[in-house]
C-alpha cells in the first residue's frame, strides 16, 4: 500500500475524480463536486508535471478541495443575498401585516384563520370566530396573531 502511495500517477487522481463525481449524481448535494474536481486539478497538474511527490500531490488536494469548496460557497451565498424574490418559499412571512377573519375561535392561545382558500393554524390572544385579527410574525407553519 505505501508503495502504491508513493507511486500515484495522474490516471489514480482522474480516477479518484471521476469516481466521486459519478457518487455526486447519486444525491451528495454538491459536497462531492469540488473535491472531485479538485482531484481531477491534481490530476492535470500530476500529468503535467510527474516528477511532483506525492506529499505534494496530497496537499494540492487538500488546498483546492478547500478553496473549490470556498468559492462556492460564497457563490451561492451571494445568489441567495441578490434574490428578486426574498419571500419565494416563505408564504407566511408575506401575510404578516395582514389582517384576517378567525375560521376557528383562538382557545387557550391556539386556533385557525382563513386564507384565502387554506387554513392556517394561529397562536394569540383568545378570540372567538368571525373575528379578525392581525398576522404578527411567523413561526414555520404558525402564525402569531394580535386582535385587530
Amino acid at each position: 500500500m505505501w508503495h502504491y502511495v508513493q507511486n500515484l500517477s495522474f490516471w489514480d487522481w482522474l480516477g479518484l475524480g471521476t469516481v466521486l463525481l459519478i457518487l455526486e449524481v447519486f444525491g451528495a448535494g454538491g459536497y462531492l463536486l469540488w473535491i472531485g474536481v479538485a482531484a481531477a486539478g491534481v490530476g492535470i497538474l500530476t500529468y503535467i508535471l510527474p516528477s511532483m511527490s506525492w506529499e505534494v500531490q496530497f496537499l494540492l488536494f487538500a488546498v483546492l478541495s478547500v478553496l473549490t469548496a470556498l468559492y462556492w460557497w460564497r457563490r451561492q451565498r451571494n445568489v441567495l443575498r441578490k434574490s428578486d424574490q426574498p419571500g419565494l418559499n416563505m408564504r407566511g412571512s408575506e401575510l404578516i401585516g395582514k389582517t384576517f377573519v378567525v375560521h376557528d375561535a383562538i382557545v387557550s392561545g391556539r386556533g385557525k384563520i382563513k386564507v384565502g382558500d387554506g387554513v392556517w393554524m394561529v397562536v394569540g390572544p383568545d378570540t372567538p370566530a368571525g373575528d379578525q385579527v392581525t398576522v404578527i410574525a411567523q413561526d414555520g407553519a404558525i402564525l402569531k396573531v394580535e386582535g385587530v
